[in-house]
């Protein structure tokens, strides 16, 4: 078999196409292949797909392509245009490689599969690519993604803020809670920061919304009041939000009483700090005959333990009354333990009580945005930070966002 027809067949390409030259360059370990067409072609318009004669060709472009063993492959060609009268000159589509790259799809898609599996560093070495070169691809790969993406309102979503860089500097996420994807990305953590993601939907749209899981973040409360329809009653307070300002809150009376349990002389709340914030079942079976003992004691600090933990139960309920009942028992417990720590969390839960419990009929909390918050948080320990926020945008709806990544002609494994 000749080399031209072994490439032809290696790229796929069919008739009109054919490869026409193939040079190997050993000292550069270089392969460099050209690709032509017959004459008296008629060719589609790439946008109303009618047949049209030759216009002409544009300049030789190269491509990138897989390697040929250990040596790197470029394809080489002429692109023919056609003139079309509704649409004018264009250049016909190449069944090698998507409009304006510089790759073939093939490579691309290897490129993909690569970036998804290392950072750019490392994909660069094993590519052996240009850093900006693989953004490109990356960028290309989410752009592509989000065009193809369907305009859609998620039954359910949670709202979360992701730190990017130190001073204050945050992302708002919107995540599909059922899918497990971002959503949309905006720039800081305000009340416009959400709005943005609900003003691209109608309010019809926007009414199929069932739930919102957030934290009690004043901003992101707005946001949904105002765009939402009977969104005071679609939003969700996230429990684990609750329970860690419970768990603050018992390590606060915690240390003002151990300050005062040391100046008499008594160590028994000395390095028990994260005694006190495991989880009963997370406990290591080293520490829970020590913890066994601190909790039965008459200490402050094992009276606000208590009360967090019996706060849980808030969350085992099914109907709303008997909820609120709960409540009403754990808030008099609350108030008379006369734990400052304890009755400012007692307060905001209180202020906060009716989408608190509108968890008893939406039944959702925002672990999966803290799952992709986690996966986000190692994106970005990978690349050891992001200077550039559109780079970490573009990293982000990459790894998390769910998206068909891979050019036309190339399909997904």
């Amino acid at each position: 078999m000749h080399d031209t027809e072994l490439y032809r067949r290696i790229l796929g390409l069919e008739a009109p196409w054919s490869v026409t030259e193939v040079k190997l360059n050993v000292k550069e370990e270089r392969v460099d292949i050209w690709v032509g067409h017959k004459e008296g072609i008629h060719w589609p318009c790439p946008e109303c797909q009618t047949l049209l004669t030759l216009y002409d060709h544009t300049e030789e472009r190269a491509w990138r392509h897989l390697d040929t063993c250990q040596m790197k492959t470029y394809l080489h060609a002429c692109p023919p245009r056609v003139g079309c009268k509704e649409h004018g000159v264009r250049q016909v589509i190449l069944p090698w490689a998507e409009p304006m790259s510089r790759y073939t799809a093939l490579f691309e898609g290897v490129a993909i599969d690569v970036l998804k599996e290392c950072d750019i560093q490392g994909a660069s070495r094993i590519l052996r690519l240009g850093w900006e070169a693989l953004w490109n691809i990356m960028d290309r790969a989410v752009e592509r993604g989000l065009l193809a993406k369907k305009k859609r309102v998620p039954a359910m979503i949670g709202v979360d803020e992701k730190a990017i860089a130190k001073g204050h500097s945050y992302f708002t996420l919107v995540n599909d809670l059922k899918r497990g994807m971002v959503e949309y990305i905006a720039e800081d953590r305000k009340q416009a920061s959400l709005d943005g993601y609900f003003q691209q939907f109608t309010a019809k749209k926007l009414g199929k919304l069932q739930a919102v899981a957030m934290d009690m973040h004043e901003p992101y409360v707005q946001s949904v009041l105002e765009q939402v329809p009977q969104g005071e009653d679609k939003i969700v307070f996230d429990r684990f939000h609750i329970m860690q300002h419970m768990g603050e809150a018992v390590d606060k009376v915690r240390r003002q009483e151990n300050r005062d349990l040391v100046e008499e002389g008594d160590e028994r709340l000395v390095k028990t700090k994260y005694l006190w914030l495991y989880a009963p079942e997370n406990m290591p079976e080293k520490h829970l005959e020590r913890f066994d003992a601190l909790k039965r004691q008459s200490l402050k600090t094992s009276r606000a333990w208590a009360i967090k933990e019996c706060l849980k139960g808030l969350w085992s309920y099914v109907y709303r009354g008997a909820a609120e009942r709960f409540w009403r028992q754990w808030h008099g417990w609350a108030v008379r333990s006369r734990l400052q720590p304890v009755l400012k969390v007692a307060r905001m839960i209180r202020s906060h009580l009716h989408n608190i419990l509108t968890y008893c009929k939406h039944r959702i909390t925002n672990a999966v945005s803290e799952g992709i918050n986690s996966k986000i948080q190692e994106i970005k320990k990978m690349a050891c930070g992001y200077r550039n926020r559109d780079h970490f945008k573009i990293a982000i709806f990459f790894h998390c966002g769910g998206l068909q990544l891979y050019p036309g002609t190339h399909r997904e494994p």
